[in-house]
């Protein structure tokens, strides 16, 4: 799926970007970042762009 980051306070993402999402766990999305690595990060800090269709 793809998500939009809207938070303020990751110095690691990109205001507006939007980024591949790998999945969510504990109340976090795993977003692959700038660094082609994937991380959580607070579900709240994002937008839902397009789920993936099954």
């Amino acid at each position: 799926m793809k998500v939009k980051y809207v938070g303020e306070n990751c110095t690691d993402l990109t205001y507006g970007a939007i980024y591949e999402c790998l999945g969510t766990e504990l109340d976090c999305y795993r977003v692959i970042d700038e660094s082609e690595e994937d991380y959580l990060y607070p579900i709240n800090e994002f937008e839902l762009i397009k789920e993936n269709i099954i």
